[in-house]
């Protein structure tokens, strides 16, 4: 049986002034995840993400009023690949708050890593 790729997501809430320096952000990190194997990197920025009253993208990431939701995920090779680089991205300087800040509050940001099941691209 094929070995389904390893995928990383993540979901944040980002001030709508900061999407460039967003974008630059996630460009340089990409980059470096894929020097550590991974095989891509997807950045979606939210634009039809309703409200919800009791579980919503939104609600998840507490989103204030000038900010739009991200939708990321980073997919690798293999969850063997993904934790074996996982450390090393960890203390990669060019990852570091001081080379490349986070434009937007890192507390709320949700990530995990995820087993894929099915993919039907």
């Amino acid at each position: 049986m094929k070995t389904l790729p390893y995928v990383d997501g993540f979901v944040a809430a980002v001030p709508t002034a900061n999407k460039e320096s967003y974008l630059a952000h996630a460009r340089a990190a990409a980059e470096v995840f894929k020097e550590y194997g991974a095989l891509g990197a997807v950045e979606c920025w939210g634009d039809d993400v309703p409200e919800g009253k009791l579980t919503s993208f939104t609600l998840a990431v507490k989103r204030e009023p000038e900010e739009a939701v991200v939708f990321s995920w980073v997919t690798w090779p293999s969850k063997a690949v993904r934790d074996e680089a996982w450390p090393r991205l960890m203390n990669d300087a060019r990852l570091s708050s001081e080379a490349n800040p986070m434009p937007f509050d890192g507390k709320r940001l949700i990530y995990g890593g995820f087993q894929m099941i099915l993919n039907a691209g």
